[in-house]
């Protein structure tokens, strides 16, 4: 499209002397051309070029002029039938600017501009429907429905939820299937004797798909994305990771096994990455944030069913092959699900939000009015996700800057910084020591190794349902408050387990009684916690013009760290025992709690601006300020002491705010100067 011809460009100001006629029938968008100045202020690049109407040019969102003629501009009051949220890019444009621009946009790319004209309305007051006399009755009850029905979507929908939860089981099979076939393989490869060379080539082997997540194929992931979409990434990584799988049932040495485990790590990276941006951007706004948790929720389903193929296959005989015949049948089953994702991926539609970034707003549209119930609310969803795309295209910042922005500007630094200490926590925490060598440990503790496959099956059960309780609170209870209390209580069960190793082994019942007991009680804290919030917080602390990048980051520090852990557990078992093992993990859960007071602070229902205003503050002021809260609490909650001095807020945009009653809605965040 050309949008070089000005004398199209319609002004969306003009509604403000004649009010935009939204009728039932076809538009020419003449209802967006008016004569006279141009009404409207701009506030950035993007808005006040789609104030303008040429909302498709990328010359006019690169410019930094201003619309010429503004005689008059709209002052943002709101009547009392309308309240706006200010996070609302069309917060700033009445009503009647908002029509003629969906109208402008509609009329660039081809679509109809009645429909779109309604839908600006719509974006621009999501909940004041009902007064629009320009709706129909069918189209307000299909609006009124969405508001009181908001997990009734369209079979396409759900459709693509099971999807994406079936890659997000992939990926839990990836990782758990090796912890059954370790009871088999360095036995069979010549290397399963204690001998400290021994042990690092078994940690290597089963860390080798987490060496290649890191250090490569995380960074293949926005190429892939740009080059072939949301979905077809998917499905060559779902491919790779079922071709990889496959490998894996075929290896007749370790260093074969190895080469085979680095490939599934090149299905693992983009998968982890892409998933979550696919069923975000697809998803409607009101359960997006469940969507994102989704990820976490299935992927420990896939964890605790790559539990049950283990047990499945664990009696399989050898067949005629010598080095046996289960644990290959164990390391090969992983593609199962994979398989399943490639096959249906193929039938779900590309995500909005890609197709916007080629161009493609027909195709955009059509994607989304498959994925919704009703086509005025995808036209909405079309024109809003159009006018954040242009927002975040503002930014104009290349892949190097924004890098450097992570880094050098302190509100990114903070966010990037609480991200990393938290995925990095994830890992040291000690669960995927478990996640991977759960078997292993059991059988040292004096479990059979049919009951150390048992046991482990029921810690991935464990670890799959108590991840509804997060569910239920993250927004609520909040997710410093989630980690604050879970790290002292994970620290305190590893502790358990190590101890535990110190049972004489006449008393067998109570040693493996114990050792079970502390690995799920365990489970069912960092199900409940540290499983759920890492990405979910990573997801939404960064600012918009750094987030794809911030976000890479730290996926590829989950990995990593995943990759450090795996390699170097067999090792620091031989060295340290169970009992010193454990309690090296326990003791970076203590750390862990006070990383978090110190430099993690809340983000539930924080708007935009107060996310920018937490993330501001001095982190030497923020882990002082943390500490005297702390010593504050535990005076009156634990000392219970009464005449203990209160401590003002911490962050200035809750000064005033501290005597509202609204406060107690806020996250738990205050300011001190």
């Amino acid at each position: 499209m050309s949008f070089n011809d000005k004398d199209e460009v319609a002004s969306a100001g003009a509604a403000a002397e004649e009010p935009a006629e939204v009728t039932t029938g076809a538009t020419t968008g003449a209802a967006a051309e008016a004569e006279g100045s141009t009404t409207g202020t701009t506030t950035g690049t993007t808005t006040g070029d789609v104030a303008a109407g040429d909302l498709s040019s990328e010359d006019a969102f690169n410019d930094n002029e201003k619309l010429a003629n503004e005689d008059e501009e709209y002052d943002g009051e709101q009547s009392p039938y309308e309240q706006i949220d200010q996070d609302n890019i069309l917060a700033q444009y009445s009503e009647d600017q908002a029509i003629s621009m969906g109208k402008n946009y509609a009329r660039k790319n081809e679509l109809d501009q009645n429909l779109f004209g309604k839908a600006a309305a719509v974006a621009r007051n999501p909940v004041g429907f009902n007064r629009m006399n320009f709706l129909s009755q069918q189209e307000k009850e299909a609006l009124n429905f969405e508001q009181e029905h908001p997990n009734r979507l369209p079979f396409q929908m759900w459709y693509l939820i099971v999807v994406c939860s079936m890659g997000a089981a992939v990926q839990g099979m990836d990782e758990s299937v090796i912890n059954g076939a370790d009871l088999f393989w360095p036995t069979v490869f010549g290397i399963g004797s204690d001998s400290e060379r021994d042990t690092w080539l078994e940690g290597l082997v089963n860390s080798a798909p987490y060496l290649a997540c890191s250090c490569i194929s995380c960074w293949l992931t926005d190429p892939l994305n740009k080059l072939l979409g949301r979905k077809w990434t998917i499905f060559i990584s779902c491919g790779v990771s079922a071709l990889a799988c496959f490998w894996q049932g075929f290896v007749n040495t370790w260093w074969h096994l190895f080469i085979a485990r680095f490939f599934l790590g090149f299905g693992i990276g983009p998968k982890s990455a892409t998933i979550p941006v696919y069923a975000a951007e697809c998803s409607p706004a009101r359960i997006r944030g469940s969507l994102v948790m989704m990820w976490q929720t299935w992927t420990a389903f896939g964890i605790m069913f790559g539990y049950v193929m283990t047990l499945a296959f664990y009696y399989v005989p050898s067949r005629g092959i010598g080095e046996g015949l289960n644990w290959r049948l164990i390391l090969a089953s992983a593609m199962l699900p994979a398989v399943i994702c490639c096959a249906q991926i193929w039938q779900c539609p590309e995500s909005p939000r890609w197709l916007m970034g080629r161009d493609r707003h027909a195709d955009a549209f059509n994607s989304l009015k498959v994925l919704r119930n009703h086509e005025l609310i995808a036209a909405r969803d079309c024109f809003y996700q159009y006018l954040l795309f242009l927002e975040e295209e503002s930014y104009g910042m290349s892949y190097l800057q924004k890098c450097k922005d992570l880094f050098i500007v302190r509100r990114n630094r903070n966010a990037t910084f609480a991200s990393w200490i938290l995925m990095f926590m994830q890992q040291f925490c000690g669960i995927n020591v478990i996640a991977y060598y759960s078997s292993s440990i059991f059988v040292k503790s004096g479990f059979s190794v049919i009951s150390a496959m048992i046991a482990s099956w029921g810690y991935g059960m464990i670890s799959f349902v108590f991840v509804i309780p997060a569910l239920l609170t993250i927004d609520s209870f909040g997710r410093r408050n989630l980690l604050l209390f879970a790290f002292p209580l994970m620290s305190g069960f590893l502790l358990m387990t190590g101890f535990a190793f110190w049972i004489p082994d006449d008393h067998e019942h109570a040693k493996v009684g114990v050792i079970c007991l502390g690995i799920y009680l365990f489970a069912i804290v960092y199900a409940s916690s540290e499983g759920p919030v890492p990405f979910t917080y990573s997801a939404e602390c960064h600012q918009l013009a750094v987030r794809d990048v911030g976000m890479s980051f730290a996926t590829a520090t989950c990995w990593f760290f995943n990759f450090i852990l795996s390699l170097t557990w067999p090792a620091m078992l031989e060295a340290f025992s169970a009992q010193g093992a454990f309690g090296w993990y326990a003791a970076w859960n203590a750390i862990g709690f006070f990383l978090v007071l110190w430099f993690v602070p809340e983000t539930k229902n924080l708007t935009l601006e107060e996310l920018d205003d937490v993330f501001s503050v001095n982190t030497y002021s923020h882990a002082m300020y943390q500490t005297r809260k702390l010593l504050y609490n535990f005076k009156v909650h634990i000392l219970r002491k009464t005449n203990v001095e209160t401590l003002p807020p911490l962050y200035k945009q809750h000064r005033m705010a501290v005597t509202n009653a609204t406060w107690e809605d806020k996250g738990d965040v205050e300011y001190i100067e």
